[in-house]
């Protein structure tokens, strides 16, 4: 069990903007995922990765494969009030979730640097 977050890495976000994104949606995809998959999540120390994608659009097709694979979801659009306009597309969080469901989704991508 592991949560996958991909950033928009188009944004080139500062670093303070990208912490704060990624952990909206790291808890708002916990916060969308099942008992037993957050139980399982949090016993083995909450694993989560962070992964780069091309583009807002890019965000857009992995938040519907996940859906799709009835993963937990959820897509992340600014406030407005600091960097980026209202609206704007900064990550997804996928999961928690095996492995084996997160693979297909995510697993060509390159870790965020």
């Amino acid at each position: 069990m592991k949560q996958i977050i991909v950033v928009n890495e188009e944004l080139r976000l500062p670093r303070g903007k990208l912490a704060a994104q990624v952990a909206h949606a790291a808890v708002g995809a916990l916060l969308v995922s099942s008992p037993s998959a957050t139980t399982a999540w949090l016993s083995l120390g909450m694993p989560k990765v962070v992964l780069a994608g091309r583009s807002a659009g890019h965000l857009l097709e992995i938040e519907a494969l996940a859906q799709s694979a009835g993963l937990p979801v959820m897509l992340i659009r600014d406030a407005g009030r600091t960097v980026v306009p209202e609206g704007t597309i900064t990550c997804v969080g996928i999961g928690p979730a095996t492995e084996e469901a997160l693979s297909p989704i995510t697993g060509e991508l390159k870790l965020l640097r």
